[in-house]
């Protein structure tokens, strides 16, 4: 898709998805993580909500409005059935919806009924006149257990590029950046981005937007480390399973979620202005 510097024609955005859109880790004091999961979140999306909205002001147009309905640990399903009704009747014209990672982490995970579903979802928005943003999922590549998963999102992917041909909607290409295979880009979790990581999708989700990044840099990697010795590897994944992954599954066999008791951080529609 050409990247054109053009004035972002969409008035008011609405956010949906799971714990990516909602904005884990990235607490705006600098200090977010499961140890205060009543921090406050910024992300991506709200990200680019910010940066849609400056550029609307810089050329004279009103200030964007933006709401983020997204709530952590939401599978695709519970996406579909209510946010998305939830989100057409903030009448947006720009919604991004990523969601389905949730689902993939399950070894029974049904990948193309997933983009079923996803799809007809994709076909309401656009049939009401709404621009739609999808994301793909990240290459977990390097990660010792989540890669299991990578042939599942691979198919994903594909499915998510061919809806977004079909129905005319915009993907934001996160398989495709290089920069998040450095994990520093990650929270000690492994699952959810630092501030640089959700600031570098911000910037890839206005390339999927078909609107130019505001650094050219954006998805450079960063300078490369020394590889950390072998048993000091071996430890932090020890130590990730007992912290982030032992909780995770103990969570599933109750059938709970980290966002059973949570609600919508920005249910509606504000303005976006500068601080």
């Amino acid at each position: 898709m050409a990247v054109q510097p053009t004035t972002p024609p969409w008035t008011r955005y609405v956010a949906i998805g799971d714990s990516f859109t909602e904005g884990l880790w990235d607490a705006p004091d600098g200090d977010g993580g499961p140890d205060r999961p009543d921090a406050p979140l910024r992300g991506w999306a709200d990200l680019l909500a910010a940066h849609l909205s400056t550029r609307r002001q810089a050329a004279g147009e009103p200030a964007l409005e933006y709401a983020n309905l997204a709530v952590r640990g939401r599978l695709l399903r519970p996406i579909l059935t209510d946010q998305v009704p939830a989100a057409m009747g903030l009448q947006p014209d720009l919604v991004s919806l990523v969601g389905g990672g949730n689902d993939i982490l399950r070894p029974a995970a049904d990948v193309d009924r997933l983009a079923r579903d996803l799809e007809a979802a994709v076909v309401r928005l656009r049939r009401a006149g709404i621009d739609v943003l999808l994301g793909t999922g990240v290459d977990a590549a390097g990660s010792p257990l989540v890669k299991a998963t990578r042939s599942r999102v691979g198919v994903y992917n594909a499915h998510i590029w061919s809806i977004a041909r079909r129905h005319g909607a915009h993907v934001v290409d996160l398989w495709g950046m290089r920069s998040l295979l450095d994990w520093r880009m990650w929270h000690e979790d492994r699952i959810h981005l630092t501030t640089d990581g959700h600031a570098r999708v911000a910037q890839a989700a206005l390339v999927g937007l078909g609107l130019a990044p505001d650094d050219e840099r954006w998805d450079d990697p960063l300078a490369p480390q020394p590889p950390a010795p072998r048993l000091d590897r071996l430890r932090g994944d020890a130590q990730w399973v007992r912290t982030h992954v032992y909780p995770w599954a103990t969570r599933r066999l109750r059938g709970r979620s980290s966002g059973d008791t949570r609600t919508a951080k920005r249910p509606h529609p504000e303005p976006v202005t500068a601080d």
